[in-house]
């Protein structure tokens, strides 16, 4: 079984910084992309960044110059740096994984449990 671990987000004042982390553990056998989505309240879940299983990255127009995801791949971990928070930002933010099972090799899609970022005025 394989499991998305996030780290606690927490609350921050507008302009500060965060950074999350998210590990993959489990028995799989290849990580084919990974990213954080959010959802803010009342609204839909949407992409923030992620790394593509071609080995791009993706942002969200909004965060683009503000955020920067990086990953350790000996971790299997991703990282979401936020900088310059502003409170629209605020959101349950969910870690993501397209991955080739290990004895299956069939491809699923895993979520973490979320953790919230709240960013006061």
């Amino acid at each position: 079984q394989v499991q998305l671990v996030e780290s606690r987000g927490g609350l921050v004042q507008a302009g500060g910084s965060l950074r999350l982390s998210c590990a993959a553990s489990g028995r799989f056998f290849r990580i084919n992309a990974m990213g954080w989505y959010r959802q803010p309240p009342g609204k839909q879940r949407e992409l923030v960044a992620a790394f593509t299983s071609g080995g791009g990255t993706n942002y969200a127009d909004s965060v683009k110059g503000r955020f920067t995801i990086s990953r350790d791949n000996a971790k299997n971990t991703v990282y979401l740096q936020m900088n310059s928070l502003k409170p629209e930002d605020t959101a349950v933010y969910y870690c993501n994984a397209d991955i080739l099972e290990a004895i299956s090799l069939a491809r699923r899609d895993y979520w973490g449990q979320g953790t919230q970022v709240t960013v006061s005025s």
